[in-house]
C-alpha cells in the first residue's frame, strides 16, 4: 500500500470518528433538554389542573357559601349543577391539558394518576382549604392563613 492510499484510509477513518464523536457530542445535550422540556410541559399540564380545580371551588363557594368537604363534593356539584354542566368544557378545559373529563378531574395528569390532596379548614372566616399536588410541592390554599385563600405556590 502506498502512501497516498495509506492517508486516505487514515483520513476516511478519522472522519467517521469526528461524525461518529460529533453525534454523541449532539446526543448528550439535546436528549437531556428534551426530558427536560417534557418535565415542563407535564407540570404545566398538572398546574392547568389544578387551576381548574381552583375555579371550580370558587364556583362551589359562591352557589353554596362554603367550600365542599371533599372533592367528590366537587365532582357531585360539577355533575348536578345546571350552570356548571352546561358551561364546565369552556370552564375548566385548559389548551395545554387533555380534554375534560369530570370523573377524573379530581387527579393529576401524571402517569401516576393519583388523586390531589385537599383539605379545608371551617373554623376560620374566611373558610379556606388547601390543594396539593402528591407528587409534587404545587399548593394551591393554606390551611393557616387566609392571605393565601386560592393562591398557587408556583406564582
Amino acid at each position: 500500500m502506498d502512501i497516498d492510499t495509506r492517508n486516505r484510509v487514515v483520513g476516511a477513518v478519522l472522519w467517521v470518528v469526528i461524525f461518529g464523536l460529533g453525534y454523541l457530542l449532539f446526543d448528550s445535550i439535546y436528549s437531556p433538554y428534551q426530558e427536560v422540556l417534557e418535565q415542563r410541559k407535564e407540570q404545566q399540564m398538572v398546574r392547568d389542573r389544578m387551576e381548574s380545580i381552583r375555579d371550580a371551588l370558587i364556583a362551589y363557594q359562591r352557589a353554596n357559601e362554603e367550600f365542599p368537604e371533599s372533592l367528590d363534593g366537587l365532582v357531585d356539584f360539577l355533575k348536578t349543577d345546571s350552570t356548571m354542566i352546561a358551561q364546565r368544557d369552556s370552564l375548566f378545559a385548559k389548551p395545554t391539558s387533555i380534554p375534560f373529563d369530570v370523573d377524573r378531574f379530581t387527579y393529576t395528569t401524571r402517569e401516576t394518576g393519583n388523586r390531589f390532596e385537599y383539605s379545608r379548614n371551617d373554623t376560620l372566616r374566611p373558610q379556606i382549604y388547601l390543594l396539593k399536588d402528591p407528587d409534587s410541592e404545587n399548593r394551591i390554599g393554606s390551611m393557616e392563613r387566609t392571605t393565601l385563600l386560592n393562591a398557587s405556590n408556583w406564582d
